[in-house]
């Protein structure tokens, strides 16, 4: 029995297919994430020393009282949920959201009643939110000495 000389095959990994796997997986990754968008305000704040800025015919005033009720442009809303404050926005605007809104809050009043105010603007769809401040007077700044000009209303 003769033997032929072997032909040896050098054994290779064939990457194409995998290739294409990782490609077909990417593609998949791409097409099924999702993006969210999330709403952004614009907030001037207030500077200590700013003079008395003049009010803007146009704008909207939500004034955010100590017991945490809601106010716009001096008319009370009838409960502080959100939702009567979104409708309530949307009543006084006419559907105009590039108004600005200077929201004012009692010294007195909670953070969360103020932050349900600007989650309220913001999912009614406002941009601009302009936050006052009050500036102390003479006799009060000599009462308390270490506390800053920029309490809110």
């Amino acid at each position: 029995m003769k033997f032929k000389r072997a032909i040896r095959e050098e054994l290779a990994i064939n990457m194409t297919p995998l290739i294409d796997v990782v490609f077909l997986l990417l593609i998949f990754f791409m097409v099924t994430t999702t993006f969210s968008r999330e709403t952004r305000l614009l907030v001037n704040l207030p500077e200590a020393n700013a003079e008395a800025a003049e009010s803007d015919p146009g704008q909207i005033e939500i004034l955010v009282a100590r017991e945490g009720s809601f106010s716009i442009n001096g008319r009370r809303l009838a409960n502080a949920r959100i939702e009567t404050l979104v409708q309530g926005l949307e009543l006084e605007s006419g559907g105009d959201h590039s108004l600005p809104i200077l929201l004012i809050a009692d010294a007195e009043a909670t953070h969360q009643s103020v932050v349900t105010a600007m989650d309220g603007i913001g999912q009614s769809g406002f941009t601009r939110l302009n936050i006052a401040t009050q500036r102390l007077q003479q006799s009060e700044q000599l009462e308390q000495p270490g506390s800053a000009p920029t309490d809110l209303l």
